[in-house]
């Protein structure tokens, strides 16, 4: 809102200084300053509220170290989180821009069903809370919306060769008008580590004759409904001990940033030779006031930690962080850049599947690691959690770098 308030001043009052607020740095400055202002100033108000309220955790007993210590401490803290990047968001962002709108839309449909299922475990003493099947249809319902605004909405464009009409040869520079930028409205995805590291969707159903463009979506959206689903179940994994989901998530978003400011600059995706992604820039604005805000509800999740975030805050950096990712078009790099949410999903899957086949074939089930998920493995052999979320937010770290690093080492 004060966008477009200092840009009312700018035009007609040539107000003084107004016309900072036309740079994203700037305002992405400002945005991480307050979100951890409001996380970390109201964010103890909220756990007060919270403790007062008796909304605390109930711990199960699976006979780790400490655990039990744990019982009571205020959960729901995802509000805080939500919050402190709404508020920045709303303030600072260009609420027109339709990524900002598909990210304010994630972070309220993720956070209420996050919220609900806390709802249910704290007030109905229902300590499943809300069926995994409700919580699936929430996560397939925010994938057809993302998805079908992907492929329909006509100010998400790609625009790859930037080429001069009236000299193929010249390259356009910053000075050069901006509607001789060619512009395409397709389904293009970055690979890793690849020369020609553009992947089209496309090419999927090329085989379905001459109108298979029209039949894209098919594929398409199923294939965001799962990276949303496997993203958002992978950071509610994660968050199993202090710091852990909040600091690896914060991570993550960060290198998401850069990606972001990158492919929205006309002058560096051309320099790094990516796909120029018009209106993506503007994402950086939520981007960071999500890392502030994560930064700012660790202070209170560290151990040992004064609040969790339940559901409310760990499906919602999740689906957070997918959309993000299948926006600036780097869905493909997830694998990479959450590795860390990705050892957590398979450590339970290996542990499951395997637990159920030995089962099946030697009338009693077996175990790959002493406890899923991986964090809790390590817990059992006696790691002090500390050292597990430090060793985690290191391994976290360095696959940032090397994400970051795809963009040039093809």
């Amino acid at each position: 809102m004060l966008y477009y308030l200092f840009e009312y001043l700018e035009k007609e009052y040539q107000f003084p200084g107004a016309s900072l607020f036309e740079f994203i740095t700037f305002r992405a400055a400002l945005a991480v300053i307050l979100s951890l202002f409001v996380a970390t100033v109201y964010g103890k108000k909220m756990i007060n509220y919270l403790r007062k309220q008796q909304i605390g955790e109930t711990v199960r007993d699976l006979g780790l170290q400490g655990q039990n210590e744990k019982a009571g401490t205020p959960t729901m803290g995802g509000i805080i989180i939500i919050i402190a990047t709404l508020i920045p968001v709303l303030l600072f962002a260009k609420l027109d821009n339709i990524y900002v709108i598909m990210l304010i839309v994630t972070t309220l449909w993720m956070g209420a069903i996050g919220f609900i299922d806390d709802y249910i475990k704290k007030f109905k003493n229902n300590k499943e809370g809300l069926a995994g099947r409700y919580k699936v249809v929430g996560q397939v319902v925010l994938g057809i919306f993302i998805g079908a605004t992907m492929y329909m909405h006509p100010d998400i464009t790609v625009k790859r060769e930037i080429i001069n009409p009236v000299n193929s040869t010249e390259k356009i520079t910053q000075n050069s008008p901006r509607e001789f930028y060619p512009s395409e409205k397709t389904l293009l995805t970055t690979i890793p580590f690849v020369k020609k590291n553009e992947f089209n969707y496309e090419n999927l159903i090329s085989w379905a004759g001459d109108s298979y463009k029209d039949y894209i979506w098919l594929i398409f959206i199923p294939i965001v409904i799962f990276i949303i689903t496997a993203v958002s179940n992978g950071a509610n994994l994660t968050d199993g001990i202090d710091g852990l989901a909040a600091g690896s998530s914060a991570i993550i978003a960060l290198t998401l940033a850069l990606f972001a400011w990158v492919s929205g600059n006309v002058v560096f995706s051309d320099y790094l030779n990516i796909m120029y992604i018009p209106n993506t820039g503007e994402m950086t604005i939520f981007i960071t006031a999500f890392v502030g805000a994560l930064i700012g509800f660790l202070w209170y999740n560290a151990y040992p930690a004064q609040v969790f975030m339940g559901d409310t805050g760990s499906l919602t950096i999740g689906g957070i962080i997918a959309v993000i990712a299948i926006a600036t078009r780097k869905e493909l790099l997830i694998p990479i850049l959450c590795g860390v949410f990705l050892m957590e999903n398979l450590s339970v899957v290996m542990q499951v599947s395997w637990f159920k086949y030995t089962r099946k074939k030697f009338g009693e089930g077996r175990r790959i690691f002493r406890m899923s998920p991986l964090h809790h493995h390590y817990q059992v052999k006696g790691f002090h959690e500390s050292k597990i979320v430090t060793r985690f937010w290191i391994v976290g770290i360095f696959l940032a770098i090397l994400t970051i690093v795809t963009l040039k080492i093809r």
